[in-house]
């Protein structure tokens, strides 16, 4: 029996975030399913003006149930925080909803990055985190966030921390691109600091954005 090559299918139409949740756990869009924990679904503020987007979930999050539990999602609690925003009052969620991961027989988990199929696949999930959600602005973590948000126009580093229009999210809604706390992680010791210092810097953006040009 053929799989399905989408999500489309398993996603209701105009369903609230609840109801979104109890139907990606059923989800068999693409083959991720097969070897991953669970579905990890977004999570946070229902009417939240911010998204955050990441790539997909890690091992924690896997495991947990939940998006951006482990050292990441511990990163981009400090860079929120130091950025103004309140992440009790935002939405976070992956581009692809279940765990990518290669492991040797007697050894950990170890991430493997989505393919271009793969983040196809699971965009009807993010297209109804958009209407369930309605944010002003996107924040689009990496690469492969950038990829499922704004397609193949644009780049972290040529268009980091720029606001950029995000139709597929709603009319008036907005678009920031931003480096993946888990890169911030992986950087050399003496780089660290000034990686995170630059993701704070554009989360003040996202920040100017929703709540004027005072704040920060």
């Amino acid at each position: 029996m053929r799989e399905p090559e989408s999500a489309a299918e398993f996603v209701p139409e105009d369903a609230d975030l609840a109801a979104l949740r109890t139907a990606a756990a059923g989800c068999r869009g693409c083959e991720l399913y097969r070897d991953a924990t669970q579905t990890v679904f977004g999570d946070g503020a229902a009417a939240a003006r911010v998204m955050l987007v990441g790539e997909q979930p890690g091992d924690k999050e896997d495991r947990a149930g939940e998006p951006f539990v482990g050292p990441a999602g511990r990163l981009l609690d400090r860079a929120l925080a130091d950025a103004g925003l309140d992440r009790e009052r935002c939405y976070l969620t992956n581009a692809v909803k279940h765990f990518r991961f290669t492991r040797a027989p007697g050894k950990p988990r170890l991430h493997k990055k989505p393919s271009v199929g793969q983040i196809n696949a699971c965009r009807p999930w993010l297209t109804a985190e958009y209407a369930a959600v309605r944010p002003a602005v996107v924040v689009a973590l990496g690469a492969t966030a950038v990829r499922a948000v704004l397609g193949t126009r644009y780049k972290v580093t040529a268009d980091r921390g720029r606001l950029l229009p995000c139709p597929q999210a709603g009319a008036d809604a907005q678009a920031v691109i931003s480096t993946h706390p888990s890169a911030i992680l992986r950087a050399p010791d003496d780089a660290r600091d000034e990686a995170l210092a630059a993701l704070v810097s554009d989360l003040r953006a996202v920040n100017t954005a929703i709540n004027g040009s005072s704040a920060g």
